[in-house]
């Protein structure tokens, strides 16, 4: 299919435990700066709720935004429940620079493993961080490489994913040490 498509990420939202440790975070030690706070009541789900609702901006414009609501009750019943999963993460891009910066912040904060942990997928360098409502946020810097097979990668990724769902799980990562033939 094609035609118009979402032009960017405008934001992801969760909800925070508490907002200013996650403002720390973000802004302090990430280097994302909070451009909006929104204190807001609104009648949702069947009631008045009292929130805030913080943005801090990525270098597109986009945001990762969180909620912490007035009354504990709201707070429990929307959340956060982050699951435990390091599969359950979002990935932000960063170039080398940035994400050698990032992973000094981090060091620097004192977080070490297992909040912080870094992974070669071989196509990319990942830094892993855990915040502090326990969501996992991954700094992702790709292999230069990797955008030369990106038309091929494009084309495959169908086949790719039929083949894997039909039983033939071969790995077709071709940048790890670990690839097999």
């Amino acid at each position: 299919m094609t035609g118009n498509r979402p032009t960017r990420l405008h934001h992801t939202a969760y909800v925070s435990k508490d907002l200013e440790a996650t403002r720390q975070f973000y802004e302090d030690v990430i280097g994302m700066p909070l451009v909006a706070t929104w204190c807001e009541k609104d009648f949702l789900f069947g009631a008045d709720r009292t929130y805030c609702h913080c943005f801090f901006e990525l270098a597109d414009g986009s945001a990762l935004a969180f909620f912490q609501f007035a009354d504990p009750d709201d707070q429990a019943m929307f959340g956060p429940a982050i699951p435990e999963s390091p599969f359950n993460h979002i990935a932000l891009n960063v170039d080398a620079t940035t994400q050698n910066e990032i992973e000094q912040r981090i060091k620097q904060a004192g977080y070490a493993e297992p909040d912080s942990y870094v992974l070669e997928h071989g196509y990319c360098r990942s830094v892993y961080i855990k915040d502090p409502n326990g969501m996992i946020v991954e700094f992702t810097c790709d292999d230069p490489r990797a955008s030369e097979g990106d038309a091929d990668r494009r084309a495959k990724a169908r086949a790719e994913l039929e083949r894997w769902l039909a039983g033939d799980l071969r790995t077709n990562n071709d940048f790890r040490d670990d690839h097999a033939a």
